[in-house]
């Protein structure tokens, strides 16, 4: 399994400490920056790139998008073919959406949210699989016909 990161501004203290993470854990990852903090620099830059990443290897990937509150990078993110990105808020949500909508990028908050939770919900959505139950299946198959769509 492999880690495609990035964050914004906002998450770049976050990130680093993630990052730290997963280099002790030994979890392959890619770092997309944003590397300053001090920047303006604009979300949807990173949250494409990493969405990238994790499509291009669909079931061996997943990826951690951080921006001030996780919404503008899940957002972004989920413009990208066969990207299930959303904000991780409390553990439940994480292990719901890993379970049941089999996400595969996680947002996280750089804003208004310990370091310390933000890392539990990071290994909470690393350890959670996906159920593969036929009613989850089927709805995301319903979901990934509209992708392209016009």
């Amino acid at each position: 399994m492999k880690i495609y990161i990035g964050a914004d501004h906002a998450g770049v203290k976050l990130k680093e400490k993630i990052v730290s993470y997963l280099k002790k854990q030994k979890i392959a990852f890619e770092d997309f920056g944003s590397f300053d903090g001090k920047s303006k620099d604009d979300y949807p830059d990173f949250a494409v790139k990493v969405g990238e990443g994790v499509s291009k290897h669909k079931g061996e990937s997943l990826g951690i998008l951080i921006c001030g509150s996780g919404t503008g990078m899940a957002i972004a993110a989920n413009k990208v073919k066969g990207i299930r990105a959303a904000t991780g808020y409390d553990a439940y949500s994480v292990k719901k959406g890993r379970e049941d909508n089999d996400v595969n990028v996680l947002c996280l908050r750089g804003r208004e949210m310990s370091d310390l939770k933000n890392l539990g919900l990071l290994k909470l959505f690393l350890k959670t699989g996906f159920s593969k139950k036929s009613r989850h299946l089927r709805r995301i198959h319903k979901i990934s016909r509209f992708e392209g769509r016009k």
